[in-house]
């Protein structure tokens, strides 16, 4: 069974991540302090340091927050019902959906490659959504629904192109027209990968 303690550190942790999340997302990251975070989750400062080591490890708490819940939000709609083509299109809807959110923007495009570094934050990006992307072409590939593809470079090349969509999104005067016009211009793209209707080649049964 489990223990209170452990049902408290896991609470105390939760708290703290959820206050980062929110003043990281309002002050950013050097305008967030840590007596200020463990305030807001109404935890000592010792308990914080218990649980990180400091400002960064807290923020990249934050940052896997954030991207976690962007990444199940994903997966639920391209591993759902639906054919493949009609999962991809939700995949890539959620996505701009996504970039339009204050916090993923702030923490996930803005902050988090000054705070982790370059190198560091791509790789967690990559790690969280990279998978997402080829697995999905990987499926439409084999339905039968796009032209057969190089699929990782294929899927690289989408990946590149996301993730420039996601920083365009977060640096725009108007992020919901930018989103528009940046779905239409991926769907477009994507169209043109597409095998005409009745050329289209099922798996056999079996």
């Amino acid at each position: 069974m489990r223990s209170r303690r452990l049902d408290y550190s896991e609470s105390t942790r939760s708290a703290l991540v959820d206050s980062a999340v929110e003043l990281f997302t309002k002050r950013g990251y050097a305008g967030t302090s840590l007596d200020e975070v463990a305030k807001r989750a109404r935890v000592t400062k010792g308990a914080l340091y218990h649980h990180f080591s400091g400002k960064q490890a807290l923020f990249e708490a934050a940052f896997e927050q954030v991207e976690s819940l962007v990444y199940d939000r994903l997966q639920k709609i391209m591993t759902g019902d639906g054919e493949p083509w009609e999962r991809a299109m939700g995949g890539l809807q959620a996505f701009i959906r996504s970039c339009l959110d204050p916090s993923y923007q702030r923490i996930a495009i803005h902050e988090g490659p000054v705070v982790m570094g370059w190198e560091r934050w791509r790789e967690a990006e990559e790690q969280s959504s990279f998978g997402l992307v080829r697995s999905g072409l990987q499926l439409l590939v084999d339905a039968g629904e796009v032209e057969p593809v190089p699929v990782d470079l294929t899927a690289r090349l989408l990946f590149g192109a996301l993730s420039s969509a996601a920083t365009e999104i977060a640096g725009a005067a108007d992020p919901k027209k930018v989103g528009a016009e940046i779905e239409d211009v991926i769907t477009r793209m994507l169209f043109r990968l597409r095998r005409p209707a009745g050329d289209q080649e099922r798996p056999a049964a079996g």
